[in-house]
This record gives structure tokens, sequence and C-alpha cells, in this order.
């Protein structure tokens, strides 16, 4: 599960146009733990410019909510990117999404774009979060380069679309041929000491039972939320990525039982047929707290 340094867990990334005004207006209406403005793929060359003035209007006048405010910005090897941090960042800012990374390169051209915006805005550097997405092969296997790099990057994403698209490979519902994918990127993660990676878009907008399949599939690499681009999938990603109740119970129980039994010299049980030990323990512990953060924020 992703968690911000305020203790907020963070779920859900819905993505928007940045160029669309209805949809923007309603986008914090939604409940997403964070928003994403998009630049990139949703929005056409000729509206680009544009665009940017968009995502500065709707975070600096429209309240947030409480929903963390992201920019998905153009990768760095597109003529667009540097003059999309110039425009859009600022305060009303907390973080960039930035597509198609495959090198360390990439990051420190964009921390150095990014530091001096920040500075520009009178902002600490280092303020803003930026987030990677994962989505070639090439990135994949740099997965750990990335993850472990001098960044303020605090998690990474996978972008299953271009992966998929890249490799000529064919995204069935099952989505074994993810699976290699997202193995590296929880991995990388780790090596990193980044928050658990988020986990890709699911583009059948109205089939629920995939999407719940594809997060359920995430959630057992590790990953601790979804990118969304409808939403009626934002509450479907929190189904999956929040404890449930008979999770948080079987925690307690877990937690309860061995706390009498090691107070009495023992440090392994049986609990309902299951052994128990530390491990055990611990994921139980994780359980209880990330429950917790999500009741009392």
């Amino acid at each position: 599960m992703t968690v911000e340094k305020n203790g907020t867990p963070l779920r859900s990334f819905l993505f928007t146009p940045a160029n669309h005004p209805r949809r923007v207006e309603k986008v914090f209406e939604i409940g997403a733990d964070a928003v994403i403005l998009d630049l990139e793929d949703a929005v056409a060359v000729s509206e680009k410019g544009a665009a940017r003035q968009c995502v500065v209007d709707a975070f600096s006048v429209r309240p947030s909510n409480g929903t963390k405010r992201y920019v998905r910005i153009n990768s760095v090897d597109t003529p667009y990117c540097e003059d999309d941090i110039k425009a859009t960042v600022g305060p009303w800012l907390d973080g960039v999404v930035l597509p198609k990374v495959e090198s360390r390169a990439c990051l420190d051209r964009l921390e150095h774009w990014l530091a001096a915006a920040e500075a520009a805005q009178g902002m600490a550097v280092g303020q803003l979060d930026l987030l990677p997405i994962i989505e070639t092969a090439a990135g994949v296997e740099s997965a750990k380069a990335i993850a472990t790099a001098d960044s303020r990057i605090r998690r990474i994403a996978f972008g299953g679309g271009d992966y998929t698209l890249d490799l000529n490979y064919e995204w069935h519902a099952e989505e074994t041929v993810l699976a290699y994918a997202r193995a590296r990127l929880s991995h990388a993660s780790r090596l990193g000491d980044l928050e658990p990676p988020i986990d890709t878009v699911v583009l059948q907008i109205r089939d629920d039972e995939r999407f719940l399949q594809s997060a359920g599939h995430g959630k057992q690499f590790g990953f601790g939320g979804k990118l969304c681009i409808h939403p009626s999938q934002v509450p479907l990603t929190h189904q999956i990525f929040s404890p449930s109740e008979a999770e948080i119970a079987h925690a307690q129980a877990v937690v309860a039982a061995f706390e009498a039994a090691e107070a009495a010299g023992s440090a392994s049980i049986q609990l309902d047929g299951y052994f128990i030990d530390y491990p055990i323990v611990y994921k139980s512990q994780r359980i209880l707290a990330l429950a917790d953060k999500l009741e009392n924020g």
C-alpha cells in the first residue's frame, strides 16, 4: 500500500484529460486518492500548449477535497516535456507523472528540470513527487536502476498497454504476460526502499469483473494501488487494496493469539489449522496498520 509521509494511503490514481473542462470539473468529486490531469496520450498535439494552462487553472482554483494532484507530462524524448514542467509546476501541484521511463538518465533530466521549476516558483527543491511509469521492455529491465536511483521518486507505476504493445504480447484477462514485469517492479521497489508500486490500467471500462481480477493480480504481486481511467474503477480499486472485514478479523486473531503465546515463552503456534510465526504476525500487523490509517487518516 502506498502511503504518503502524512500517513494518507494512496490506492487509486484517476486519469482525466487536462483539456476536457467538464471531466476536470467533476474529477474531485469521484473520491479518488489522487487525480492525474493528462497532457500526454489523452491530448492531441494541437491542444498540448493550451492544456497546460488547464492544469494550472484546475488545480489552483478548485478545492482538492483531500485528493492529491498530479499532472502527467509528455516523455523526455518529446519536444513538449520541459515546457510541460515549466508551465504546470507550482504550489497547486503534489506531483508529476513521467511516462515511458527507461533509464536513470530519464530521471536525471526530469530532476534537473523539476528543481529549476520549483526554485522559480519559490518552492522547496524536491517538494514534488515524481512518479515514473514503467511501460516498455527496456524500462522493465532497468527497473532496479530506476528504483534505486538517488532521486525524489517515492514509488513507480506499471503501464500494461504500452508494455504489451512494445513486446507484441496478447493481453488477456488472466494477465499471465504481465507477471514478469510485475515481479520485476515489485522487487525493484523493495530494493529501492520505495512504497509498493502502482498497477496498470485496465482498458475495458465496462467490465468490472476484469478490473477486479486485474487488481487482484496486482495485489498478489505486492502492488499497493491501481491506475484508473474511469470513475467507476475507483471504488473497485479501494475494494481490492483495502483490508476486508474478514482480513482484519483474522489479523486481529493472529496478533492476539501470538502475543499470548509469546508471553508464555513460545514463538510459534497454530491457529485454525494455520502455522503462525513471526513473518505471519508481521504481515497481520501490517494489515491492521493499514486499516487504521484508512479509518483514521
